[in-house]
């Protein structure tokens, strides 16, 4: 999908008035990119931060939105687009992008409130010293495999053969991959890796996993499944397959349950980085920030549906219980 959303002051001729007559008031109109997968209702944690700092749609900000819908291979056409409009700055929303805006620009500032392995997927240098245009917040996908799977083992008795759905498209996601396994090893759980790269890869991995019958799924999330949440928990549903998540918004739509980041607290903190770099801070000097508080969620009716007792154990650890 392509479209620019510039939100005018009022309605009707008013989104025609060229950009002087908006900006009467205002020292300067800001232009950013937006690049994502899909939209997301946590996206407006951002926008809300950046409200709270000055920075209003239609005011003193326009925002070029770009979404692939599935379509990763828009994104380098994405990030020349971004180029050619002389964006002040690009927000990113997937591993992918980011590249993607690297690749195709050393000078714009490029903000990624939600990276996984920024690092050992090539995105920045390091936490600490991201160095280039790129920088933002990191999710610990990786550094909570272990604390994931061994929830899912309290949750699920006996369990010993497990699925893991990932994008292998997303370089971000071969590294806490690799610790998933790792931490299998470590709790005696086999995980059978289930790869999807585009959407039309979904129901084939669905038809995969239907024929290991795995005892839980694993989902290691990015922009691609969380715009597929749905489909994939009515599946793991259908096929009473606990489900271990890394979002809340995973548990709110139906499935079992989830350990990781809040994604509006990831969000709202990439205000902060906007701010700072559009007065004048450089992103390779402002270190990449790691979440430090992290929420488990559970969903008791799934939990009931599936046939499953949650632990008081597990349910007095959790920041929220859907019941």
């Amino acid at each position: 999908m392509r479209r620019r959303d510039f939100i005018a002051l009022v309605s009707g001729g008013a989104a025609a008035w060229p950009l002087g007559a908006l900006a009467q008031g205002a020292d300067k109109i800001w232009r950013m990119g937006f690049i994502a997968q899909g939209y997301e209702r946590f996206y407006g944690a951002m926008f809300e931060g950046l409200r709270k700092l000055g920075y209003a749609e239609g005011r003193n900000l326009m925002v070029e939105r770009r979404y692939a819908e599935g379509h990763a291979d828009r994104f380098p056409e994405f990030a020349a687009e971004m180029v050619r409009l002389k964006v002040d700055i690009v927000i990113v929303t997937t591993t992918p992008a980011a590249l993607a805006v690297k690749n195709a620009t050393t000078t714009i500032p490029v903000v990624f409130p939600n990276a996984i392995s920024p690092v050992e997927s090539g995105v920045v240098a390091s936490l600490a010293h991201p160095g280039g245009n790129v920088t933002g917040g990191a999710a610990q996908t990786a550094a909570l495999s272990t604390k994931r799977l061994a929830i899912l083992k309290e949750v699920v008795p006996g369990l010993s053969r497990g699925a893991v759905l990932w994008n292998a498209a997303n370089p971000a996601l071969a590294y806490p991959w690799r610790q998933s396994q790792s931490a299998a090893d470590a709790l005696g759980v086999t995980l059978r890796s289930v790869e999807v790269r585009d959407p039309k890869d979904i129901e084939a991995a669905f038809a995969l996993i239907a024929q290991e019958q795995p005892d839980a799924l694993i989902v290691l999330q990015d922009a691609l499944t969380l715009q597929h949440r749905k489909e994939i928990i009515d599946f793991a549903i259908q096929k009473r397959l606990p489900g271990m998540f890394v979002a809340k918004e995973w548990v709110v739509a139906g499935g079992l349950m989830s350990y990781g980041e809040s994604l509006p607290d990831m969000y709202r903190r990439g205000a902060y980085f906007v701010d700072k770099i559009l007065k004048g801070a450089k992103p390779a000097d402002l270190p990449v920030e790691q979440v430090t508080k992290f929420e488990l969620v559970l969903n008791l009716q799934t939990a009931k549906a599936m046939g499953l007792t949650i632990p008081p154990t597990i349910l007095a650890t959790a920041e929220e219980v859907i019941e």
